[in-house]
């Protein structure tokens, strides 16, 4: 559980983009940066599935940093189908690694953010910016998104009865990168009454990346 949280302001390309910080009880010992469903669909930092990715990253001793996309919230500028805001979430890993050196970074999004943060952590490596420690995707939004192939530890969540984002389609996509995939039975694409299954899964991979 967060010991604090507070929000900042991070100027973008765009305009202002609205941060909310949730810090962790104990010392730091991470930093993540966290993704949220599509604004255009009422997506913001304040989704449930986005709270508790940043639950997890304090559970593990990160502190985390949900970006509201451009045109949420409190962020300026105009949805740019992730192209835009994954710059906008590059800018900002910079940003927070720049604060804390030497710290891992890890990316966690959902839907539309675990999209975003793919593309991310794909423009990250290939300019030779930031390696993230990390990739931990949450309802991945494959069946709408062009999402671009991730590390082949990338942890990957996702619920056994999504109808938005149906589980065929990401075993489809996950397949030919024989990446594995936690499937929570009985979860829908809001992981109702299953958010904790998440949020221990990604605290425990946390944990486990520093063993």
């Amino acid at each position: 559980m967060a010991a604090n949280t507070r929000t900042e302001y991070f100027s973008g390309p765009a305009g202002r983009l609205q941060v909310v910080v949730d810090s962790p009880r104990d010392a730091i010992q991470g930093v993540a940066l966290v993704g949220h469903p599509h604004p255009l669909m009422g997506g913001t930092l304040d989704n449930k599935v986005a709270q508790t990715l940043a639950k997890a990253y304090n559970d593990a001793s990160c502190v985390a940093w949900r970006m509201n996309f451009r045109g949420a919230g409190e962020s300026e500028g105009e949805h740019d189908a992730g192209s835009g805001e994954t710059d906008d979430m590059c800018l900002l890993a910079q940003h927070i690694t720049r604060q804390y050196p030497g710290l891992p970074l890890y990316l966690g999004g959902f839907s539309f953010g675990a999209y975003v943060q793919a593309k991310t952590a794909q423009l990250l490596n290939h300019e030779g910016l930031i390696t993230p420690r990390r990739l931990m995707l949450v309802g991945t939004a494959v069946a709408r998104f062009d999402v671009p192939a991730v590390p082949s530890d990338t942890l990957l969540i996702h619920g056994e009865l999504d109808d938005v984002i149906p589980l065929a389609g990401l075993m489809d996509w996950a397949r030919p990168q024989e990446l594995p995939v936690i499937v929570v039975p009985g979860a829908d694409h809001f992981f109702h009454r299953r958010l904790s299954v998440i949020r221990e899964a990604v605290s425990s991979a946390v944990r486990r990346t520093r063993d």
